[in-house]
């Protein structure tokens, strides 16, 4: 979601802001805007759409000086429009930006109107400003302002603010909305993510929850929840920031989708030897906690969602525990029962899902056995919170459909199983044979790529289709999910994905020659069944694209399309079945004519509620 980034240094800092907000985009917005301070002046300057609009008006008007903001934003209150992008503006004098949602903005904003401020906005973010700039006339710091300020507002923020008055720091709030603190020489920074900041730096404090700080050119205060001031650790950070160049692909999504061998290949590289998975994979104590295990309950949003349905499959099938899963959103707002000996797992790509970081604190008030987050970024505050943390690897991913992280996250989970399995069935499961085809996995999805030239040419045949249904049973009815999700995302077709047992409950209804129903047919245990149903929608009339084995039965035919994909051992069927689900969807995007790796209303990292 909206994207932060701040500067107090002795250059001129639009430049550095901007390219900030470039590496920002991945997260999804629909406008940007950045303010500096010059020689006591406050200068801003908004554009709505993409951050190359608000750097051509900038090179159109230059706007020198050393202390400034800059942000990205996601409409939440209000629609996109230049009026309503940030930063937001308080007499002139102070200039705030912030990510996230003040719940309780509608019952301040009387109190600021009584006292004479004039809102210019639809947004919840004005009233921040107005408060902490009338907090500012009372209290003459910036930072006691700010700690009034924050002190008032229910909800989430991640907020920076200048004071144009007082152009040698900026201060910065976080509650829910992840902000770190870049360190650089004579110079410091902040952003919502650390990759914003790599041209600059490569030391970093992350904010924690309550935290408010004072930051200079010279020295970073940081005050806990409490007005405490406290210490945060410095890290130094190796993260590559790869996401600039899409190199021979049109799209940064295509060029994601045919990472992902090499992706799978970072995420096995050093936690598996030829007959065992490494429980010091996964954070210092896990082997000792995977003894106590008893029962699985994971968490997650979107697609991290679908690769744990997938992996619920595996935990009862292979290592024999008991797995429940749970989209966060609906976790955290019901009462649960606590299962004994139950491990909270956590999956999210970017560690900043607002649901998903709740539902990890909720489960440590409820008393879970331990918890371990499943995430991309090394730094984040899922990571950060959990007492084991499995690191995927995937490499950045802008695309805001998600491809590499997912597949990788299917890994990942795999590992997990079979890291517990040691423990659970030592002897009644072949542990070194399923290690021994994860390590086949990049050469199977090298194959599986092979595909898209087949795939590309059946896209053609959804250039008119509004609908689609997409099936599979067992493990691969998750995978129909995540298919039918990749399509609405990028395409707008409308689709659903069922398990295939369940046709005759209702969907059966839907079938007509102008509904493509797509299918996901490995060669396992559950073929026969897949191919009845498969039968029951070719006697309707349906028009049907099967992936299948190439040993299955399946045919092309008038009405139904046969795409062959590569045979594998089925426990990793779903990992295999995602690649051709992924490139259909591409595909017809592509036909659609839409922005493929910034789909509409979407955002990649979703860190509010």
């Amino acid at each position: 979601m909206c994207g932060i980034v701040g500067a107090v240094a002795q250059r001129d800092v639009a430049e550095i802001l901007l390219e900030g907000l470039r590496r920002l985009e991945y997260r999804g917005y629909d406008s940007a805007g950045i303010a500096i301070i010059n020689q006591a002046e406050l200068n801003r300057l908004r554009r709505l759409g993409k951050v190359k609009e608000l750097s051509t008006a900038l090179g159109e008007a230059p706007i020198p000086g050393g202390t400034g903001i800059a942000h990205t934003r996601w409409a939440t209150h209000g629609e996109p429009s230049e009026a309503n992008a940030h930063p937001h503006l308080s007499q002139e004098r102070i200039a705030i930006v912030h990510n996230g949602i003040i719940e309780n903005h509608a019952d301040l904003r009387p109190e600021l109107v009584e006292d004479g401020y004039v809102f210019n906005s639809d947004t919840d973010t004005e009233v921040i400003v107005h408060l902490l700039e009338k907090n500012i006339k009372a209290e003459s710091s910036l930072l006691r302002a700010m700690q009034q300020t924050v002190a008032r507002l229910e909800g989430a923020y991640g907020t920076v603010a200048i004071d144009k008055n007082d152009a040698s720091h900026m201060v910065v709030a976080r509650s829910g909305s992840p902000l770190v603190i870049g360190l650089g020489i004579g110079e410091n920074f902040v952003a919502s993510d650390q990759l914003a900041l790599l041209p600059v730096t490569r030391r970093f404090i992350f904010l924690e929850e309550g935290d408010v700080a004072e930051i200079s050119r010279h020295s970073v205060t940081v005050f806990d929840a409490h007005g405490k001031q406290v210490e945060r650790e410095v890290h130094e950070s190796t993260v590559d920031y790869d996401a600039g160049d899409k190199g021979k692909y049109r799209h940064h999504m295509l060029k994601e989708i045919y990472e992902q061998p090499q992706a799978v290949i970072n995420t096995l590289e050093g936690r598996i030897s030829g007959d065992a998975v490494f429980d010091h994979a996964f954070g210092t104590g896990a082997s000792e906690l995977f003894t106590q295990i008893q029962h699985i309950q994971i968490v997650a949003c979107g697609t991290s969602f679908h690769s744990a349905m997938v992996a619920r499959y595996w935990f009862e099938a292979l290592a024999e525990i008991p797995c429940s899963v749970e989209i966060a959103s609906e976790f955290r707002y019901r009462k649960s029962v606590l299962h004994a000996n139950s491990l909270i797992v956590t999956i999210s790509q970017s560690g900043e899902t607002a649901d998903t970081l709740a539902a990890l604190r909720l489960a440590k008030q409820l008393g879970y056995l331990g918890s371990l987050a499943i995430c991309n970024v090394a730094g984040s505050s899922l990571v950060r919170e959990s007492d084991l943390a499995f690191l995927t690897r995937a490499g950045t991913e802008v695309g805001v459909a998600s491809t590499k992280a997912f597949t990788t996250q299917l890994v990942a989970l795999g590992m997990l199983v079979l890291a517990l399995a040691q423990h659970t069935r030592p002897k009644n499961m072949d542990i070194v044979e399923k290690v021994m085809e994860l390590k086949q996995l990049p050469q199977l999805l090298e194959q599986a790529l092979e595909l898209a030239g087949s795939i590309e040419e059946l896209a053609e045949e959804f250039v008119d289709k509004h609908h689609a249904l997409f099936l599979g049973r067992g493990d691969q009815y998750p995978i129909a999910m995540e298919g039918a999700l990749k399509l609405k995302e990028i395409s707008y077709i409308h689709a659903e994905a069922y398990a295939a047992g369940e046709l005759k409950h209702g969907p059966l209804a839907l079938i007509d020659a102008e509904m493509p129903i797509i299918v996901v047919a490995p060669n396992n245990e559950l073929f026969e069944k897949l191919h009845s149903n498969v039968e029951e929608v070719r006697a309707r009339g349906g028009i049907l694209y099967v992936f299948a084995d190439a040993a299955s039965h399946f045919k092309s035919d008038t009405n139904m399309r046969v795409i062959n994909v590569p045979s594998m051992e089925s426990w990793l069927a779903p990992i295999i079945y995602t690649v051709p689900l992924q490139l259909l969807s591409y595909y017809v995007a592509i036909i659609k004519g839409t922005d493929v790796d910034q789909p509409r209303n979407l955002a990649k990292s979703v860190t509010v509620e």
